[in-house]
């Protein structure tokens, strides 16, 4: 018997034929994908240009704020006020922090802040869970219409009489400021909550249940950490609230030790003259937080969104 020479080629009789019928993209349909993409890439041009012209919005008002951060009184009196300034004043940074006695203003504000988006995020989402499953109860229905109901009323209008309530309950001090946080965020948040849980499905909350769940557990281990997306919108938007909320600080809080930064920034606007400098330098000292919360939780918030919008 004579032996066949091996041509070291191996034939899949299961593969796709490379016959001259056969396209080079149906045998690589990996190739194809990869060639589509690319194709169906393209950047718009005249879109990206007209995006980091709309940037300089941003850009410029933050490049006049730094400015005049780093400038002098007599620096600021001439030019227009975009030159860069030579030399650079980097004392104002100095005198403003002991000026609005920065590190205590600082504490009152983060225990404000911070306990403004806790308390959103909890009491938001339970009343937007309380209302999302029992929504054929008409006492659940006619709740959420009060709430949204609260939504078209101007707050400067309730504001006075709040103040009144709060003084009597002794409540003038940073606890009733987050109070007011709180029960203000309501509306809206349970608005953008109840969209999300209802697109959560109820058979995870019926398969916790016959393992002997309770209510309480359901939404603590199951509904809460499925809410991640929208709990990340809600904090930033309870952070960007409370840290920056001048009205009921200046009107609630009774000591003017415990006062907030942006109400303690007020001392450089005198009746007659306002030191820019040291105004200046103190925006940007107590915006840096907002800057720091906006990049760690920028990439989060967005793809929290996308999630939500695959759900």
């Amino acid at each position: 018997m004579t032996a066949l020479p091996l041509t070291g080629r191996r034939t899949n009789s299961a593969g796709p034929s490379n016959s001259p019928g056969t396209s080079n993209s149906a045998a690589n349909p990996l190739r194809r994908k990869n060639r589509s993409g690319r194709e169906g890439y393209k950047v718009n041009w005249w879109l990206t240009a007209l995006m980091l012209v709309a940037s300089l919005t941003v850009l410029l008002p933050l490049y006049f704020t730094v400015a005049m951060a780093l400038k002098s009184p007599d620096q600021i009196g001439t030019g227009t006020g975009l030159e860069w300034p030579s030399p650079v004043n980097w004392e104002n940074f100095g005198a403003a922090y002991v000026a609005t006695n920065f590190p205590r203003a600082f504490m009152s504000t983060a225990f404000v802040t911070v306990l403004s988006v806790l308390g959103s995020l909890a009491c938001s989402s339970l009343v937007a869970y309380a209302i999302a499953r029992n929504w054929n109860r008409k006492f659940f229905r006619g709740s959420f219409m009060y709430l949204l109901s609260a939504m078209f009323i101007p707050f400067p209008v309730i504001i006075l009489p709040l103040i009144k309530q709060t003084a009597l309950l002794g409540l003038d001090n940073p606890g009733g400021v987050v109070f007011l946080h709180v029960l203000g965020g309501i509306s809206f948040n349970t608005l953008l909550y109840i969209a999300f849980v209802r697109s959560i499905p109820v058979e995870l909350e019926e398969s916790a249940r016959l393992d002997g769940a309770t209510t309480w557990q359901v939404f603590r281990k199951i509904i809460f950490p499925l809410l991640a997306p929208m709990n990340a919108t809600v904090g930033i938007f309870a952070f960007l609230g409370s840290w920056n909320d001048f009205l009921l600080p200046q009107m609630m809080i009774a000591d003017p030790a415990l006062q907030t930064l942006p109400v303690v920034q007020m001392l450089f606007q005198g009746e007659f003259n306002t030191n820019y400098s040291l105004a200046f330098a103190s925006y940007l000292m107590a915006m840096a937080p907002t800057l720091v919360v906006y990049i760690l939780a920028q990439r989060w918030v967005l793809s929290g969104v996308m999630r939500g919008a695959v759900k």
